[in-house]
């Protein structure tokens, strides 16, 4: 298969940045920043994107969806990283919609997914527990009771969390934390009784949560997939949603070189514009080079996941470690090239550099990605 994208999907992603670059500019999340908004979004433009059919990427026709697929979704990513719209896409569309298509019963798909789709219902996944992304261990006691469960324990790191109606929690039903087995999913409302939700503005100002359970109840019904057996659906939704996490880094890369390369057309230092220097036209050039390499391994990663069964696939991991080093260092040289005025908050540059840290560490850093990729491998 041709590593690039077809018409339909150019179309798609040429559709996605003229919307979000007309509704969605940069200025707005400065706006949300600096008035410390209680979303951290905007309500509205996520209903003009879920009426876009944006929302439903992922999600079947038969529940509202455009049951489209992870190449899609990032080139639906990769236009929210080149704009930095900051929309609830990634916790909703991409990991809940993921989770509840792959494991929801009959009854969860019909009650949650069309309302995913027509942008009624937003997700968020509930499940690191410590200060880095360590998803095969889980603490969160989940005990039968009276015919459901109790849930007992917290979780960090939650994306969306103070803003969801729905939280995805990831519990241990048996076993020890370190245990493959007995993981299990639950879909628990937000506002349960015993439920304590702190909201946390991460350094790219957007949202993230620390959620405390005590003593929650939740019902049998309330079990996505298997009691005890999520943590295969549970690492196929995460790969999908790690690939087009990385096609949003690669946005923030691309979007970082091309107002880099027009700096550098424009900018004049001792009478000469100074992309006449060799020393920038060689970083430039050695930036476009990991730039395309990085988006190569992104998509081929993405066309696996759409291809291949629900198994875990090593290049996701290479593909996420390598997008969170590319945009690194895109916004390094960016900063850099562009001299003192990359360093002032009135100058955009700084909001892609932010939120590049923040992504790459985002359901596991380069290091967590390069450790997965050699054991998957064999190593």
């Amino acid at each position: 298969m041709a590593i690039v994208l077809n018409q339909t999907q150019e179309m798609l992603r040429d559709s996605a940045l003229t919307f979000l670059r007309e509704s969605a500019p940069i200025p707005m999340l400065r706006k949300l920043r600096d008035t410390r908004d209680d979303t951290g979004f905007s309500p509205a433009l996520w209903r003009e994107f879920a009426e876009l059919g944006f929302a439903g990427v992922l999600i079947p026709e038969q529940y509202g969806g455009s049951a489209l697929g992870v190449v899609e979704a990032g080139v639906l990513m990769e236009a929210l990283g080149r704009t930095l719209a900051p929309t609830p896409f990634f916790s909703t569309a991409l990991l809940g919609a993921s989770l509840i298509s792959l494991g929801g019963s009959a009854a969860q798909k019909a009650h949650f997914l069309p309302a995913i789709a027509a942008g009624k219902h937003l997700t968020a996944l509930a499940i690191d527990e410590g200060a880095a992304h360590r998803p095969q261990r889980q603490a969160l006691a989940a005990v039968r009771h009276d015919g459901g469960f109790l849930l007992d324990g917290a979780k960090v790191f939650v994306i969306d969390g103070h803003i969801a109606d729905t939280l995805i929690v990831v519990g241990r039903t048996s076993g020890n934390a370190d245990d493959r087995d007995g993981v299990t999913l639950f879909l628990v409302p937000r506002g349960a009784d015993g439920i304590t939700v702190e909201r946390t503005v991460m350094a790219d100002a957007r949202n993230a949560a620390r959620v405390q359970f005590r003593d929650v109840r939740v019902a049998a019904d309330a079990v996505l997939g298997e009691a005890g057996s999520g943590a295969a659906m549970l690492e196929h939704a995460l790969d999908i949603a790690r690939a087009a996490l990385a096609s949003e880094l690669v946005g923030i890369a691309d979007e970082a070189f091309e107002r880099t390369l027009q700096y550098l057309k424009e900018r004049k230092q001792f009478g000469k514009i100074i992309g006449e220097f060799q020393a920038l036209q060689h970083r430039a050039a050695h930036l476009f080079s990991e730039i395309e390499i990085t988006r190569a391994a992104v998509l081929r990663s993405q066309q696996l996941l759409d291809d291949g069964p629900a198994q875990p696939i090593a290049l996701v991991s290479a593909a996420k470690a390598r997008a969170g080093s590319t945009a690194m260092l895109a916004v390094q040289e960016a900063v850099q090239m562009h001299g003192g005025i990359g360093m002032t908050d009135e100058f955009e540059i700084g909001f892609y550099m932010k939120r590049a840290c923040a992504a790459q560490i985002l359901l596991g850093d380069t290091n967590f990605h390069a450790q997965r990729w050699a054991t998957l491998r064999g190593y």
